[in-house]
């Protein structure tokens, strides 16, 4: 763990590696789970202002769910989220390409300049969970079993969880607060550096 500011943040996310990796997992993200994406309590007012733009892009399934439970819901943890289509586990803003892609309807909006809302934070920022603690925020790496292919994509591309999530990060914290990162992530790396060279010297003349 280390902290900038009022952060405190895993050390995986400079540690280990992601890139999303969508024509291997379909992106299931937005179909599996107990409930939907969280949402920060602007983002409801957000969902309600901005839903016109985007509904031309939603399932018939999707805008049902809209118009039975709201633009948000509250979950069984008693959390702010996006709502699921009934009898099913999909995210009420999905849709399907017709390769089979699950993919956001509003991120569709954003990108063909409907709105300027581009998608839930939580799910921008994914895998970086936040959490609120007292007057600090914590950020962690959470890794969900159907990443698994993400995080081999990661690997081969060796680009750190905060690199990949560059653009959320700022969109949430600012410019400043991603060099901060960078700062860190060169401060660790070279320090591993030197540890690796004192091993290698001290097994040379073991």
């Amino acid at each position: 763990m280390f902290q900038i500011d009022d952060k405190i943040l895993s050390a995986d996310l400079l540690q280990q590696h992601f890139s999303c990796d969508l024509h291997t997992c379909g992106g299931v993200c937005c179909v599996h789970g107990a409930s939907g994406a969280p949402l920060e309590p602007d983002e409801e007012q957000e969902l309600r202002r901005e839903l016109s733009n985007f509904a031309i892009f939603l399932t018939e399934k999707g805008r049902k769910a809209i118009a039975e439970q709201g633009v948000a819901v509250i979950d069984g943890d008693g959390d702010l989220t996006t709502p699921l289509v009934p009898n099913g586990e999909e995210c009420a803003y999905a849709y399907f390409t017709p390769d089979g892609l699950c993919l956001c309807a509003i991120e569709r909006a954003f990108l063909e300049g409907k709105t300027a809302y581009r998608k839930p934070i939580s799910c921008h920022l994914y895998p970086i969970r936040v959490k609120k603690c007292g007057e600090n925020h914590a950020l962690y790496y959470d890794q969900w079993g159907i990443c698994s292919c993400a995080r081999e994509k990661g690997e081969r591309e060796k680009l750190p969880v905060f690199r990949f999530l560059k653009e959320p990060i700022i969109r949430k914290f600012g410019e400043k607060f991603h060099e901060q990162l960078e700062e860190v992530y060169t401060q660790v790396v070279k320090r591993s550096k030197i540890v690796k060279k004192s091993k290698d010297a001290s097994n040379m003349y073991a």
